[in-house]
């Protein structure tokens, strides 16, 4: 992180509000991308509204032994996933005992098929495969982590994981065949 930032950041622990303008300038659109990979366009920017009020009034919080992107980043996808939660999105899943679990490291997509195709395809799943798919792929958290945080067994993060995986492959395998007549 650069001096700049953490002069920045100091400020905005001393309430600054010019520098607390200036780190939501530099932070906005890459938060307000975080939150649309979970929730609507509209909806999206209230949680990442929400996201930084939460991250400015708990600032003094923040240690530097992450980037304050990535701090940051955690508290827009909590916001996120509380709004889900808050609707009533269920995780928990009554209809995994006898599904076989596959391999979660192959996720191979065909060359021919772009970042936006699969990005969009994800966006037509269920909202609780979704958010799987986007806490393991795009996040990079593991079934632990993904347990923790949505308060589920390991085995329904794998299950939801797994089903939407098969989802995904079924709506990118249409798309890719579209693409070949």
């Amino acid at each position: 992180m650069s001096k700049t930032h953490h002069i920045l950041i100091a400020r905005c622990q001393k309430r600054d509000e010019k520098a607390m303008m200036q780190i939501y300038d530099l932070y906005c659109d890459a938060m307000f991308n975080v939150s649309c990979r979970y929730l609507n366009d509209e909806d999206a920017k209230d949680a990442m509204q929400d996201g930084f009020l939460k991250a400015f009034t708990n600032i003094n919080n923040y240690k530097p032994d992450y980037t304050f992107g990535a701090w940051l980043k955690r508290i827009i996808i909590n916001t996120c996933l509380d709004i889900l939660k808050k609707r009533k999105v269920e995780f928990s899943d009554v209809e995994i005992e006898n599904i076989q679990l596959l391999d979660d490291s192959d996720w191979y997509f065909d060359a021919s098929i772009s970042k936006e195709d699969i990005m969009k395809a994800i966006d037509e799943l269920k909202p609780r495969h979704k958010v799987v798919i986007n806490l393991y792929l795009t996040e990079g958290y593991d079934h632990q982590e993904i347990s923790n945080i949505l308060e589920i067994p390991i085995k329904t993060s794998r299950t939801h994981l797994r089903r939407g995986k098969l989802k995904l492959q079924e709506l990118l395998k249409a798309k890719y065949n579209e693409a070949r007549y």
